[in-house]
């Protein structure tokens, strides 16, 4: 369906005024006074092809799609800390001094609103800047009242909101509470702190209140069938989860060269040292088996043992798959300048071993600030297309895409085919045609 034409401005309420929001919050508001250029954003830079023959074009978004205006959004936040973006950009020491300071006054007027938060879920965290809150009811509830609220004061007509904070503990899915949209509303008015992550909370105020949810981190969150329910129901779009910034992007692009090329692969180790606030939160162990879940989906769906036993079903998995190892530590003197290793074993013709290393010393939230952009005009014009659930055409820019695995859905990781969904998307919601085929 075609999308319809922003009207009015647009809030984009954000979970986490850390290193990634506020270098994400400096850089739009300094693009808008011509100070800074948007690098690393597809919806303002890449060109994609219309029509086909005579009638072929190459156009930016923007001149495909009703994109809402970047001088049109209107920032908010909530965190466990109370500094103001200014002051978080400059904790963060992502940017420097010069690309921060001709936007003081406006970040300083972002001021976080108290974060629905529980200790248990973030355990390096010790912020004070948190709601009373009497169950998870009660917390879902007062977040509505923020989005209302904010709402009201800044005049905006349409808000995304985007979780941009730290992983959370892992919470498997239990069908008992995340299996309908009636047993999640149980258990949050039965204040399960155990199995309803405040995560959850935030979610499904945005949805209650008809703004898309989009997940940055690997947290369960949306990617439950009460939440699909509850999006379906509201008509609102989800995306999730988790960022795909450095070495997930740069695996879900490799992988499809072994791939392609029919060349074997025994094991694929990667490992990381981040110091940022990430790091720390990421430090504690039931936090990083959320993320490792995340960071291990990338390779099944790319390079699947079934569908080449000879290729991939050889390595130290009881001999039944390539052995694939994620680590992360952190690693405060890096601050938010991550590296990431990646020790690749392949071999080729009469099962010949070779080696591939790739050192990625990247930023984070250099990396990250771009997809949050893309993320949030993505999900706004997608809803204004009359498009809801899950976002599957936003999977380019996260690590473990949602799916429909209740009916043995599987992800779509492969970086080239999740650009020609994304490419497709576009397409339709300018009308035209969805014209490209993943093979």
């Amino acid at each position: 369906m075609k999308a319809e034409a922003p009207k009015g401005k647009l809030g984009v309420l954000v979970v986490g005024l850390g290193a990634v929001t506020s270098t994400f919050m400096t850089g739009v508001l300094m693009a808008r006074k011509g100070l800074a250029k948007p690098v690393g954003s597809m919806t303002q830079y890449d060109k994609i092809r219309v029509g086909e023959g005579d009638d072929k074009k190459y156009l930016h978004y923007k001149d495909i799609v009703p994109l809402a205006d970047l001088n049109d959004i209107v920032f908010g936040a909530w965190d466990v800390y109370p500094a103001n973006a200014f002051e978080a950009a400059v904790n963060a020491e992502v940017l420097r001094a010069k690309d921060i300071l001709p936007v003081q006054d406006e970040l300083e007027a972002i001021k976080p609103m108290k974060a629905a938060f529980d200790h248990n879920y973030a355990k390096r965290l010790d912020g004070d800047n948190v709601k009373e809150v009497k169950d998870r009811w009660d917390m879902m509830e007062q977040v509505r009242e923020d989005i209302r609220n904010f709402k009201k004061e800044t005049g905006v007509e349409r808000v995304v909101v985007l979780w941009a904070a730290s992983t959370e503990v892992y919470v498997p899915v239990d069908d008992e509470v995340h299996g309908s949209l009636a047993a999640l509303e149980a258990a949050m008015k039965a204040d399960d702190k155990e199995r309803i992550a405040p995560s959850m909370c935030y979610a499904y105020a945005a949805l209650s209140e008809g703004c898309p949810f989009i997940m940055g981190a690997p947290n369960t969150t949306v990617d439950i069938p009460a939440m699909w329910e509850l999006a379906e129901k509201t008509k609102t779009p989800i995306a999730g989860k988790d960022f795909k910034t450095g070495q997930t992007l740069v695996k879900s692009g490799f992988a499809p060269i072994i791939g392609t090329r029919c060349l074997g692969l025994s094991g694929w180790f990667s490992t990381n040292i981040l110091g940022n606030r990430d790091g720390l939160v990421l430090d504690e162990p039931a936090n990083f088996r959320t993320k490792e879940v995340s960071k291990l989906s990338t390779l099944e769906s790319i390079l699947v043992p079934e569908e080449q036993p000879d290729l991939y079903g050889h390595g130290n998995d009881e001999d039944t798959q390539y052995y694939h190892k994620v680590r992360i530590n952190y690693y405060p003197p890096r601050n938010d300048n991550k590296e990431g290793w990646d020790n690749i074993d392949i071999f080729g013709w009469m099962g010949y071993p070779m080696q591939i290393k790739i050192n990625f010393l990247c930023r984070d939230s250099i990396l990250a600030a771009p997809l949050c952009l893309d993320l949030v005009l993505l999900s706004d014009l997608a809803q204004r297309a009359g498009r809801y659930g899950t976002q599957r055409f936003l999977s380019f820019f996260l690590k473990s895409p949602m799916h429909d695995y209740t009916k043995g859905e599987v992800p779509v990781n492969h970086l080239f085919q999740q650009y020609v969904m994304l490419k497709n998307a576009i397409r339709e919601m300018g009308g035209y045609e969805a014209d490209e085929t993943i093979d």
